[in-house]
């Protein structure tokens, strides 16, 4: 079977080679540089991996999508997310497409057999909060609804390049949508290193996710008002 790492990326010049060469141990290796100012384009081909650019910025999920519309397109069966700085070990990508053997999606969790060492307080709490949203509103027994380390089967990938958000909203989507679906996801155990990496998440971002998950819960509440 035909497997890709796609690794989104937005200035990851000190980290990308040697997340792009480790990845490429498993499977081929495809970032999609989302508007880079620094040399993440060219360190990144340097070392093995194809390359797509987006012009300007348009964030997370526009670069996620457009790295399963080139993986579909290519004809890939199996699709692995990575992000470039350097917080996910490659070295987990098997572990993450075996469980694609029988299920449509598998979601790296960094909570489930333990809390990660130095993750900050703010971002644990965030996604507590959040992933218990995302249980309740899908029905999926998750322990960490924010990593950006999964993998996907490619009955999966054409039911998310249609998701309308192009920032961090997208990631909690593609788990709204494979419920609406019915696909089977399962969780994995990874390791995540925290150090000093910058957060392109602003201000503008988070009003976008309150609104996203204000519409989560209303969409829960009008399922349950009979017809």
């Amino acid at each position: 079977m035909r497997t890709i790492t796609i690794i989104p990326a937005y200035n990851e010049e000190k980290t990308i080679e040697e997340v792009v060469k480790r990845a490429k141990k498993y499977t081929d290796v495809l970032v999609v540089d989302d508007g880079s100012t620094d040399e993440t384009s060219s360190l990144a081909k340097n070392v093995g991996a194809e390359i797509m650019n987006h012009q300007q910025n348009l964030g997370k999920g526009a670069a996620m999508k457009t790295g399963l519309k080139y993986a579909i397109e290519e004809d890939y069966d199996l699709m692995v997310f990575l992000d470039g700085d350097g917080q996910h070990d490659p070295h987990c990508i098997p572990l993450l497409l075996e469980g694609l053997y029988d299920t449509d999606m598998i979601i790296g969790s960094r909570f489930l057999k333990a809390n990660p060492q130095n993750i900050p307080l703010h971002r644990k709490l965030s996604n507590e909060i959040t992933t218990r949203l995302i249980r309740y509103v899908t029905g999926y027994h998750i322990t960490d609804s924010q990593c950006g380390f999964r993998a996907i089967s490619k009955k999966a990938a054409g039911i998310f390049v249609t998701i309308p958000y192009n920032d961090y909203v997208y990631e909690s989507e593609v788990l709204c949508k494979a419920s609406q679906k019915s696909l089977t996801l399962d969780e994995k155990p990874i390791k995540c290193i925290y150090g000093n990496e910058k957060s392109y998440v602003r201000f503008r971002h988070v009003i976008h996710f309150i609104m996203f998950t204000l519409r989560l819960l209303l969409r829960k509440f009008l399922r349950r008002i009979p017809t």
